[in-house]
């Protein structure tokens, strides 16, 4: 990052924030539209940037800015019950946002870039859940120029008033620039979200200078282009409308503590030199709430919303500051019953606004962890508790490893919340995902009375591998031992092939391409070389480009 080649001389990335330590979004809650509406104001402090070498100007925005963003949404769904739309505006005259850093990603690993553009379009994603789960609709109000990632998050919003001044526009110039493209779904929501006409869509992702006032409403770019006069009253009308037929649910608010230092559920440990993790997910130590007025009261500090918050944290650790661990082992640990005890009161409170929330929260994780670029080997040993939601983790791994325990105690469990809350990209659970030749193996894993044990995991298809105690330790290293001795480039390619079967969705393209034409993009010398448009942005020489094309 900056002016370093290697990530790794510099400090590591931690990604828990408080809108108290926010230093480039503002979040306002102004009362003109009875509370209903949250402000979320982007104004970014130039040289505030996450690391040394690059000024932040013109509201462009490193992997820091979106940080503050994803806090933001999380905190407005859990701790403003009241909110029902959010409005984006800018803090700076003329300019909304210009994108992500120029100079910032110039001068990032290639590592590092593939995993901002993921997270940052994780983040987009989440906000366009909000509008679809939890009644929280979105406008970018543009008062001034919108460009490339700037853009990208106007288009996640449900709606966009542009300011018709003359000069204010919206555009993806990423192509004509820099020689790479809008890596987080710019190219993807265009056509399968705002479903503009594809040749339009071409005209406007090859025009540098972008698209303003009636030309953009009319190629659907934006919503509405009042004039500067009719400018805010515009967007306090859309506002209204979108606070008046929310359908959000009324809940509790929930303060998220500080996560702190040290994780209660989450245990990471890293072999660097084998290029290897264990991460270990433990079940409730004691009594969890039964209710939803129990679980506003323990708040932050429930299982249900502590543990998948450091899980959440624990997988942005491992993407952005191990970059050379390419196999995790996945683990959970303690009593089975525990967990299917909050899995049963999730399933019957699921109408309940919080409830609903925290059903969604850990959705956004397990899909964090589909997306994670490393290969996922679940063991499955005595003492390990995949039961129901802790199963999810289990069926998003690659392979799971059951040891064939003669004494039975080895065993899987599933609960009604393997049966839909949590998807997939693909719209798909994952139980779905795993049976698309057998659909009826879905039905029957689900109506399994009792614990499945390792031969009844097995039969069932919910097992990989299942040796016995003799072979056990020798054919989990060799597997460990052998997948990381595989080129990552290749594995990368294969697992987010794999792990996405079944429909299409604009969320399965996005990451899909992510990891196909954007992990290319970055390292060609057209975009990264010494003549590469990206390397030579704000020099007076020109690119120069191999003109074949492959």
């Amino acid at each position: 990052m900056g002016a370093h080649a290697d990530d790794s001389a510099l400090p590591p990335v931690r990604f828990e924030t408080h809108p108290d330590r926010y230093r480039h979004w503002r979040l306002e809650l102004p009362q003109e539209h009875g509370g209903t509406v949250a402000r979320l104001v982007l104004d970014i402090r130039e040289n505030e940037g996450l690391r040394p070498g690059y000024p932040l100007k013109l509201n462009s925005y490193d992997l820091g800015v979106d940080i503050e963003l994803a806090d933001a949404l999380q905190r407005i769904r859990f701790e403003h019950p009241a909110v029902k739309a959010i409005v984006f505006t800018s803090g700076k005259d003329r300019i909304f946002c210009s994108g992500a850093n120029i100079y910032m990603l110039g001068s990032s690993t290639h590592g590092f870039k593939v995993n901002f553009c993921k997270f940052t379009n994780e983040t987009r994603l989440y906000l366009e859940e909000m509008s679809a789960e939890s009644g929280i609709s979105s406008l970018a109000a543009l008062a001034g120029t919108s460009s490339g990632g700037g853009y990208e998050l106007a288009i996640a919003c449900d709606e966009i008033v542009l300011v018709d001044d003359g000069s204010s526009a919206v555009s993806l110039p990423e192509a004509p620039l820099l020689g790479v493209l809008p890596g987080t779904g710019g190219l993807t929501r265009l056509v399968d979200k705002r479903k503009i006409r594809r040749d339009l869509a071409d005209a406007f992702s090859t025009v540098a200078e972008g698209v303003r006032g009636k030309r953009a409403v009319d190629w659907n770019l934006i919503d509405e282009a009042p004039g500067k006069k009719d400018f805010d009253g515009a967007v306090k009308r859309r506002l209204d409308a979108m606070a008046a037929r929310s359908k959000r649910r009324p809940m509790k608010p929930v303060k998220l503590e500080p996560l702190g230092t040290e994780r209660k559920y989450v245990a990471l440990e890293i072999d660097e030199a084998a290029h290897t993790a264990t991460l270990t997910m433990r079940a409730p130590e004691g009594a969890e709430p039964q209710t939803p007025e129990e679980l506003a009261k323990a708040g932050s500090g429930a299982w249900v919303i502590r543990a998948w918050r450091e899980l959440d944290d624990a997988l942005l650790d491992l993407r952005f500051n191990h970059p050379n661990v390419g196999v995790v082992a996945l683990k959970t640990s303690g009593d089975p019953a525990k967990v299917l005890a909050v899995d049963a009161m999730l399933a019957k409170h699921k109408d309940d606004g919080l409830v609903r929330e925290v059903t969604l929260l850990v959705k956004r994780v397990l899909k964090r962890l589909d997306n994670t670029a490393k290969s996922l080997f679940a063991l499955v040993e005595p003492g390990s508790c995949f039961a129901g939601t802790l199963l999810e983790i289990a069926l998003a791994a690659d392979r799971v490893y059951m040891l064939d325990d003669p004494d039975g105690k080895n065993e899987l469990r599933v609960s009604a919340m393997n049966a839909g809350p949590y998807p997939m990209s693909n719209g798909l659970t994952r139980l779905q995902s795993r049976f698309l030749r057998e659909p009826e193996r879905v039905s029957r894993v689900l109506e399994h009375d009792g614990p499945f044990d390792t031969r009844a995991a097995l039969d069932a298809g919910l097992v990989t591998f299942a040796p016995d105690d003799i072979d056990w330790e020798d054919e989990v290293r060799i597997a460990f031992e052998e997948r990381a001795s595989l080129s990552p480039d290749a594995m990368t390619g294969m697992e987010a092939s794999l792990r996405y079967g079944g429909p299409e969705t604009m969320e399965t393209k996005i990451f899909g391409r992510l990891s196909a034409w954007q992990n290319w993009i970055f390292q060609r010398p057209n975009a990264v070389g010494p003549r590469g448009a990206l390397t030579l942005y704000g020099k007076p020489e020109r690119p120069e480009f191999d003109f074949k094309r492959t």
